[in-house]
């Protein structure tokens, strides 16, 4: 376990391990080693993302000077080692980071933990407050950019310029299901071989043909209608911050919950302008990143 310098413009973290129940693992980045820390912030990235994520390095900076210690806890497969099984990670799938969290209550009983979810990464910490409940070990949790309604967003970007974006996840999607089938045998029980990866032109067929079958639902449709988290925004009691922006590419604006959708435990924020986990302002010579200070004084003020 060593301190890992990644560039000038990305401060070193300390990379770990961890295994889960099943025997496969997961990597973990902390942005320092805590001793006796008081607060833990989860950073759970998105589509395709990891500790090389720019949104998550800037949270990472941002959260030191709270003196909070950030960890990200990579979804299987995201980080620099692909992990062992045929299964990697999807946007409802809860288990492994309440595997994480209840393994970071044991070892720092003393701390408070938070959360702070990117994307895909957003929906699914959603998901897990809404099952949490009343009983989240979660003192707070930040939701940014969550793709509320799955099947709405997997077509939205497949549409306009949005297609752009499509590319580039796809692009790292597929690199990563092809050095699995080179360890694993994926045709015979989803008939899936490197010939037809590389033919997968959209993210509802990468769906479709492996994320929904390896991870035991019937289809696309079946896995973006069991996880898509609007459905559960009613039933988090966890002091939630839930941020979108009318002009996010990954999205059309009518998967935006209604108030009577949420639980007074989440605080909703709509801005004009914030993209897909961007919210820049100011100009482009002095930018002014609204979204670390917004999630700062979030956590400042509870």
């Amino acid at each position: 376990m060593l301190p890992l310098a990644l560039s000038a413009n990305t401060q070193a973290y300390i990379q770990e391990d961890f295994t889960f129940a099943d025997g496969d693992f997961t990597e973990i980045a902390w942005s320092e080693k805590p001793k006796n820390p008081q607060d833990i912030v989860v950073l759970f990235h998105g589509l395709g993302g990891s500790i090389h994520s720019h949104y998550i390095q800037g949270m990472m900076k941002t959260l030191k000077t709270l003196n909070y210690t950030s960890v990200v806890m990579h979804f299987r497969g995201c980080g620099s080692k692909p992990n062992k099984t045929k299964r990697s990670y999807h946007a409802g799938e809860t288990g492994d980071a309440k595997a994480f969290i209840n393994q970071l209550k044991k070892d720092y009983p003393q701390a408070s933990l938070h959360a702070v979810g990117y994307s895909l990464g957003a929906n699914m910490l959603l998901k897990l407050l809404a099952e949490y409940k009343d009983a989240s070990p979660l003192k707070s949790a930040v939701a940014i950019s969550a793709p509320l309604e799955l099947e709405k967003c997997t077509h939205h970007i497949n549409q306009g310029f949005a297609k752009v974006y499509q590319v580039y996840l796809l692009k790292a999607l597929k690199e990563a299901l092809l050095k699995k089938v080179e360890f694993l045998d994926l045709t015979r029980e989803y008939g899936l071989d490197k010939k037809r990866i590389k033919k997968i032109k959209t993210i509802y067929e990468f769906d479709d043909i492996y994320t929904a079958p390896v991870h035991g639902f019937k289809n696309a449709v079946d896995y973006y209608k069991q996880n898509s988290s609007r459905q559960f925004l009613k039933e988090i009691q966890t002091p939630t911050l839930l941020i979108h922006s009318l002009d996010d590419p990954f999205m059309p604006p009518s998967i935006f919950p209604e108030k009577e959708e949420l639980s007074e435990s989440i605080v909703y924020e709509v801005g004009h302008y914030g993209g897909h986990v961007g919210f820049i302002e100011g100009s482009l010579f002095k930018p002014e990143f609204w979204l670390e200070k917004r999630v700062k004084r979030f956590f400042e003020e509870g």
